[in-house]
């Protein structure tokens, strides 16, 4: 393996996140078999979940802001019965409950669901990567001392019943929410509405923003496509994985940091992102600001995969 400095490789790289790590385990092993120190991803997955998460490399971790307040969606299975600490199947029960039988109904399950649509205020799960005054929350809790959560503004545009299993008294339902939103916790506050207790028993992220399962590699085959110096052929296409406005550009200044003109007779809104390319690569992400456009994340030279 060629091990590559800290500009030699750059991507957007979507992965199916196996059970059982963290985000951070996953961008570890990236970081292993490229030689890349500069890796990152857009939007944390806890241990017990699956899925895509999307891993940035070289100079494409600064387009992390732009890629974790994509829109998530997940297929996700609520158990009835019992609450735990952390709100999913990890944690330590804390509250049982009996199930009512209406929770075996998808009539009822289907309207318990819609109920949930639209924006509303979350509490975040007490174990959560979330910090106040410096703590952070999943710490506090463990040390016995949990940090008090206020609750988040949050959207949830999509809660689909998929189907129920009287056996185990759940619901598997897809969701798709805004960035931010904690499926453990709805999973719990559905437990609550329906009179019962309720927790997170399994979930799947299946698209962040324009990208897809579809478009996931396993960890398997990115560790063996990096050993083997051939992980750019994995890469999403970063100006669709970005999913902004395409604006052209021809002027090379755009890598010195130097605003540009607004293509002339467009409509672009005040204060919107676009991905400005030069040559057909993209060249960085600007904000239309009182009329042109001003740099928020250039790429020097530009980059290609």
């Amino acid at each position: 393996m060629t091990r590559r400095g800290a500009t030699g490789l750059v991507g957007i790289l979507p992965i199916d996140k196996p059970a059982g790590m963290t985000s951070h385990d996953v961008v570890a092993a990236v970081r292993t078999a490229t030689g890349e120190g500069r890796v990152g991803h857009a939007g944390t997955l806890d241990p017990m979940a699956t899925g895509l998460l999307v891993v940035l490399i070289g100079a494409y971790t600064r387009l992390a802001p732009y890629l974790t307040s994509a829109t998530k969606a997940y297929e996700a299975t609520i158990t009835f019965g019992s609450e735990t600490d952390t709100d999913d199947a990890a944690g330590a029960i804390v509250r049982t409950s009996p199930v009512p039988p209406e929770v075996r109904e998808p009539a009822y399950a289907i309207s318990v669901l819609a109920s949930c649509i639209g924006a509303s205020s979350q509490l975040p799960p007490a174990y959560s990567a979330l910090k106040v005054g410096g703590r952070t929350a999943y710490r506090a809790a463990r040390a016995g001392a949990p940090i008090e959560l206020e609750p988040r503004e949050i959207d949830v545009y999509r809660a689909d019943l998929a189907s129920i299993d009287p056996g185990t008294d759940s619901w598997r339902v897809v969701f798709d929410v805004s960035k931010g939103t904690y499926v453990r916790a709805l999973a719990r506050d559905i437990g609550r509405m329906s009179g019962t207790a309720a927790h997170l028993s399994a979930l799947r992220r299946i698209l962040s923003g324009a990208l897809t399962l579809a478009n996931a590699h396993s960890l398997d085959e990115v560790v063996a496509a990096g050993e083997a110096d051939a992980l750019s052929a994995l890469f999403a296409d970063a100006l669709t994985a970005l999913d902004l406005r395409v604006v052209p550009s021809a002027n090379a200044n755009i890598f010195t940091g130097a605003a540009l003109d607004a293509p002339v007779g467009d409509t672009l809104t005040e204060g919107q992102a676009v991905a400005v390319t030069f040559e057909g690569v993209l060249a960085g992400v600007y904000r239309f600001v009182g009329g042109r456009l001003v740099p928020a994340v250039v790429l020097p030279g530009g980059v290609s995969t």
